[in-house]
């Protein structure tokens, strides 16, 4: 008897959920608690981190896990490196359900750089209109670029201050559409755009609505993870868990 631990907050996760409850496979799935307000899932659902390598070890050790999917966002790097050690401390088998990385194409303006701190330093220059595509957490290290004003794109609106000087909030739930997204960037006056190199599709209208208003975009490149097994559909999952039952 299999049991599969799904580590989502991603769409593809969400995906991966119903696909397994029509399955009646026994399943967990889990929410790193980000977001005030989840979506819901046909699963059983367990909300907040668990506390470490040794946290997400015992909790696989106390509900018998055998399988565990990592759909988290792929900027979670923390987490899914976890999931290996923890993996390999019980001998359960893990695989990652990944979005592939967006490409720039014909007209984009991009600017990629490392991580956070580069992003923050590629702000240096006179004041613009910066839409921060980026989430809730970092927020606070772009308060050493106080000249500009920030546009924060939220899912939840905020219950503190906000870490920035200059800054408004736009609370919206994805996926965005391209109508959306330049309604959005033309309202808002939007000069640059600063996000994560998600990939997928329900973030990829932001870089069609900026391509087509010739915006340039700061964009973060995911962070090294630990090789692992990797796949970008769920059919694939399910083929890996009937190779791995």
């Amino acid at each position: 008897m299999i049991k599969i631990l799904i580590l989502g907050g991603t769409s593809e996760a969400s995906a991966l959920a119903s696909a397994v409850a029509k399955r009646r496979l026994p399943a967990i799935f889990s929410y790193a608690g980000r977001v005030a307000t989840p979506k819901p899932q046909p699963l059983p659902t367990r909300i907040g981190g668990f506390g470490g390598v040794n946290g997400l070890a015992a909790f696989v050790a106390q509900e018998r896990i055998t399988h565990i999917v990592d759909a988290t966002h792929p900027f979670a790097a923390q987490m899914s490196s976890n999931v290996l050690a923890a993996a390999a401390q019980f001998g359960v088998k893990a695989i990652a359900l990944t979005r592939p990385a967006w490409r720039p194409v014909n007209g984009d303006q991009w600017q990629s750089v490392a991580n956070i701190d580069e992003a923050v330093s590629a702000l240096a220059g006179p004041p613009q209109r910066v839409l921060l595509a980026i989430g809730r957490m970092h927020l606070a290290v772009f308060a050493a670029q106080p000249q500009h004003h920030y546009v924060l794109r939220l899912v939840d609106p905020p219950t503190s201050p906000l870490p920035l000087a200059d800054v408004s909030t736009v609370i919206d739930r994805g996926p965005f559409t391209l109508e959306g997204d330049l309604a959005l960037l033309e309202t808002q006056g939007i000069q640059r755009i600063v996000c994560k190199n998600a990939g997928g599709e329900g973030a990829a209208s932001k870089l069609t609505a900026a391509r087509t208003l010739g915006l340039p975009m700061v964009m973060i490149e995911r962070p090294a993870l630990p090789s692992r097994h990797e796949v970008h559909r769920i059919d694939d999952v399910f083929s890996w868990l009937s190779d791995h039952a």
